[in-house]
């Protein structure tokens, strides 16, 4: 596979079009979509996900992503 420069175009040499330069740049950033990432919490708080999930017939996984991204949202907002 020949070499070239990912903002620039691609290896048929078309030109890249903006959607796909923000993507190189969040590639830049990781090299996949997903990260693993292992943290020990506290039981209660896993127990108090786990009903919360249950209780909206949700992924423990999608439940730890939202109220995450929601967290660090709202501090950004907050100039934290």
């Amino acid at each position: 596979m020949g070499q070239y420069d990912l903002k620039k175009g691609r290896p048929d040499g078309r030109e890249k079009d903006s959607t796909e330069m923000a993507s190189d740049n969040f590639k830049d950033q990781c090299s996949d979509m997903t990260k693993e990432f292992n943290i020990q919490i506290p039981c209660r708080l896993a127990e108090r996900v786990e009903a919360y999930a249950k209780e909206n017939d949700a992924d423990i996984t999608g439940i730890v992503i939202e109220a995450l991204d929601a967290f660090l949202r709202e501090q950004k907002s907050r100039g934290g």
